[in-house]
């Protein structure tokens, strides 16, 4: 074993306009002025990247450009579904198939560029920042809150981007950009349901729109309500490598009879047959015994959510407009979990119940007879916007705005067992066996032997309050200052204020400790920022030998935070075309990062989560390293780890201090017109370094860490404890912490190919990264810790390679598009080579979808994804499933059918 073993309902509907390819578009061709701020040049536009009005994209730096159109036609309706595919995508992020969604975001939607963190990835609308999403101080938006129908294009900009954007924006940015020519009304509907009958999908929308000379107003609404998907119909059980080259079923150590301890140290188990012989207890054995979860657990969650959205502006005079947005989403998400389990409880010898004569400690007995948990959600979040923007006698374009956004929550568990009721059903002085006793005598030895009267007694439900508010007021002013030979000398300015607020209030119960779970505190904090910038972009050189355009940008942007004190970042650019076809960019830039509310003030919470445990059978493992230090920390020689989850603690961290980062890229776009028409390439290489990151190192990589040390001596050895009696892990640290530093680097390529082949309009688009480096160093001095090439633990997946390439023939109104997602092998973090699970094989994910235009307004489509079915490959160091959530798929084949109109 080594170091790498680390939400009204409603129907509702889409007009969208098909197209013939989802062009992941990385040569970036000039975006449609409809999507964007038309005030102006009607050539130039506010692109994602930078405040400057430019004729595109391609010269800020790489990105990608994903429109509705091209949306639609993959027959995806999330924008987080669309985003994830991308391979720009890695690491851990919130889905319906990840149970282990951020810290109180279930049922949030995230993206994680470069796999550096959802928190690095700034999310916009229309270039601005969006309140966050979750259940009570969360540190990003969900996705889903903008209805799909009202976007025109979401950019993605693989970039630091912090002295544009300020705080958050080191890994890129996600900008959704919405449509401001739509007229009339349109409406749409989509259902999509998997190969085994279930996972059904329901998705409508509705749009509205009118103009006039002056101004206009549109409106839309997205209804989505999904089905659950039952964990055991596709992970039966949980596999491990139980014995040497095959994979059997290891449930979880929660017995349904109650697994406990004796003085001695042995182990039993009491009766598993519900009905039987209430006082039988035998020797406990794993496989016999264990309890077999999945079916208590969902695969994917279901949602029902109802987002809409409104936009609007109106021309006071020819020179000053005014503008608006309103953003209203209401969410009801849940997720199913095991039965509660009670941990580490006593019972006397001379309790009736008992029948071994003994003092037992009873370790683990998950409640059954109350049947699962469930987590429950209910989100409300709003968010205004109102400005004027105009023009200056000397066409300087300016723009003030203000907005104000509000998330709020109530989420809780069923089921959620009172401690100190359960003690009181234990004391023969406080409780009776009496028929409707106050306080009813409980027997918690044996499977079945909880009465209905004791569970009403001993359960309840949890109900947790929370939220989040974003407080933004911008001024902006852009324009051209002079003439040089090459053309004008543009800026951009402006000053920002925001203030960030998040809050969690637990149920009383949790606050008092007495709940079974571990006991949280209230969470409330705030951060505000008060913030300058200034970028320049300067022409060099036009139309000369060699130089059709040399460009030079560059921005600095002040910030000034309330607990962190003053940063200065900036950025340079280079954007040089040769001729028409070669154009070569180049980016260097500093980002900062402040720790967000729930970093910073997030209570310290448990969960079981899963995790591998090293030091199980570590006496036949030939590593004399682990050998020893599993015998140092007193675990005994015949110890197997009891099932594959580990009871961590997660939270925020009050010491946690400002990350900083440095990255630079230098790419190319060749466009040979003259060679291959139609054809455009391109290739960006990436170089991200972050230091004082902020990262929780998953559990299951710090036990990796800290049994490869000598001798015990890594600091991570400090952040668990063991069992004295059984040698399990029972204490388990994962909460955040400033790292040492993270490096990151690789490659980026793009492909776009549009050419006629007699009637038949073909469109190819593929989008390639490889991930050269990943390297995180846990603090100064430390090992590295190598993430390239690594998959599972928790931290998600970082394949060396990862890809997506979309195919489109079009003719005469019928479209077949063939798109495929490549997923790259990788090696599990926390696996031995030779052992089942060590290394992932290439994934490959294949759909397919036929479009009808029936008329110029209405369009049928059908199509399937995952069309050959491919199962998601065994992880040792699963998250659930026997796999990674994060980066596969779960459901297999699944099919849909759509349509939409317009009048």
């Amino acid at each position: 074993m080594t170091t790498r073993k680390l939400l009204l309902t409603s129907a509702a509907f889409a007009a969208t306009l098909a197209t013939p390819a989802f062009a992941q578009t990385d040569a970036v061709p000039q975006a449609s002025s409809d999507a964007a701020d038309t005030d102006g040049n009607a050539s130039d536009i506010v692109v994602t990247g930078s405040r400057i009005r430019r004729q595109d994209l391609a010269g800020v730096g790489p990105a990608t450009v994903v429109s509705a159109e091209q949306i639609q036609n993959t027959g995806l309706v999330n924008i987080e579904q669309v985003l994830q595919r991308l391979p720009a995508n890695a690491g851990f992020a919130g889905n319906q198939s990840s149970a282990y969604w951020t810290n109180n975001g279930y049922g949030t939607a995230q993206v994680n560029l470069r796999g550096l963190g959802i928190k690095r990835t700034l999310v916009l609308l229309n270039n601005r920042r969006l309140v966050a999403g979750g259940t009570g101080a969360n540190s990003s938006p969900d996705l889903n809150m903008i209805p799909v129908v009202a976007l025109a294009r979401t950019d993605v900009l693989k970039d630091g981007a912090s002295a544009i954007y300020g705080a958050d924006a080191m890994a890129g940015v996600v900008n959704l950009v919405t449509r401001t020519d739509y007229e009339g009304l349109g409406v749409s509907a989509r259902y999509g349901i998997t190969g085994k009958g279930d996972g059904g999908d329901f998705t409508a929308d509705l749009i509205w729109g009118a103009r006039n000379d002056r101004g206009g107003i549109m409106a839309a609404v997205t209804y989505q309500k999904t089905n659950a998907v039952n964990m055991a119909t596709r992970a039966p059980c949980s596999l491990a490598e139980n014995t040497p080259g095959l994979l059997s079923c290891t449930n979880s150590t929660s017995t349904i009879g109650g697994r406990a301890v004796l003085p001695n140290g042995q182990q039993i188990n009491f009766n598993q047959v519900p009905g039987g012989d209430g006082n039988f207890f035998e020797p406990y054995n794993g496989a016999k015994h264990n309890n077999n979860v999945q079916r208590y657990l969902n695969a994917v969650s279901p949602i029902e959510r109802i987002s809409t959205a409104v936009f609007g502006d109106y021309a006071i005079t020819d020179g000053v407009t005014l503008f608006g947005e309103f953003l209203y989403t209401h969410r009801k998400s849940n997720q199913l979990a095991t039965p509660g389990t009670l941990r580490n409880i006593s019972i006397s010898a001379s309790n009736p119940t008992n029948p071994t004569g003994e003092n037992l400690l009873l370790v683990r007995r998950m409640l059954v007879e109350g049947g699962p948990r469930e987590f429950f959600q209910k989100t409300e979040t709003w968010q205004a916007t109102a400005g004027l923007r105009g023009k200056l006698a000397n066409d300087w374009s300016w723009e003030i705005a203000g907005a104000f956004g509000r998330n709020t929550a109530v989420d809780g568990s069923t089921n959620v067992a009172n401690l100190a009721n359960v003690a009181n059903t234990l004391d023969r002085t406080k409780c009776s066996v009496a028929p409707g006793a106050a306080i009813p005598c409980a027997d918690y030895l044996g499977a079945g032997d909880v009465t209905p009267q004791v569970l009403d007694y001993i359960n309840f439900t949890s109900r947790d309050r929370g939220g989040n508010e974003l407080a933004t007021v911008t001024a902006d002013l852009t324009g051209s200052l002079f003439n040089l030979p090459a053309g004008p000398v543009s800026f951009a300015t402006g000053a920002v204020y925001r203030k960030e607020k998040g809050w969690r209030d637990p149920d009383p119960l949790t606050v008092l400790g007495v709940a079974n779970t571990n006991q949280q505190d209230p969470i409330s904090g705030s951060t505000a920022a008060k913030e300058a910038y200034l970028e320049l972009s300067v022409p060099v050189l036009a139309d000369t030998p060699f130089f059709k355009a040399l460009t030079l940008d560059g921005a600095v942007r002040f910030s000034d935070y309330d607990l962190f004190g003053s940063d200065w970042n900036y950025k340079i650019g280079v954007d040089w075309m040769i001729n028409d076809s070669i154009r070569l960019r180049g980016t260097y830039g500093t980002g900062f990062r402040i720790p967000n509310v729930p970093e910073l003030y997030g209570g310290v919470s448990e969960g079981n989560l899963t995790t591998t445990d090293p030091c199980s059978r570590y006496a036949t493992s030939g590593n004399a390293t682990l050998i020893a230090n599993c015998q140092a920390s007193g675990v005994p020689a015949n110890y197997v780890q009891l099932g594959n989850t580990i009871l961590t603690t997660v939270g925020g961290n009050e010491n946690l201090q400002p990350e900083s980062s440095t990255t630079w890229t230098v790419g190319t776009v060749i466009q040979p017109r003259g060679i291959v028409p139609g054809l455009s390439l391109t290739a960006d290489w990436f170089n991200i370094d972050i230091k004082d990151a902020i990262r929780a190192i998953p559990g299951s990589t710090k036990l990796a860490i800290c049994y490869a040390s000598q001798n015990l001596s890594h600091p991570f050895c400090d952040d668990f404890t063991r069992s004295t009696l059984t040698g399990e892990v029972n204490f388990l640290s994962a909460q955040p912490i400033n790292t040492g530093r993270e490096k990151m680097s690789g490659l980026d390529l793009g492909l776009v190919y549009n050419r006629m082949v007699g009637d038949v309009s073909l469109s190819l688009d593929v989008n390639v990264t490889w991930l050269n480096d990943y390297t995180i160093y846990p603090f100064e001095g430390g090992d590295p810790i190598p993430f390239d090439g690594f998959i599972g633990g928790g931290n998600g997946g970082y394949p060396e390679w990862r890809g997506y390439g979309v195919l489109t023939a079009e003719k005469d109104g019928v479209s077949a598009t063939w798109s495929t997602q490549w997923i790259g092998k990788a090696t599990d973090f926390n696996a031995a080579p030779g052992e089942i699970g060590y290394r992932t094989p290439n994934i490959f994910y294949h759909n397919v979808q036929l479009g009808f235009e029936i008329d110029e307004k209405t369009r049928f489509q059908l199509g399937v994804d995952n069309l050959f079915d491919r199962k998601a490959p065994y992880i040792q160091s699963f998250t659930d499933a026997n796999t990674d959530t994060m980066t596969y798929d779960l459901l297999g084949r699944r099919f849909y059918v759509g349509l939409r109109t317009a009048f």
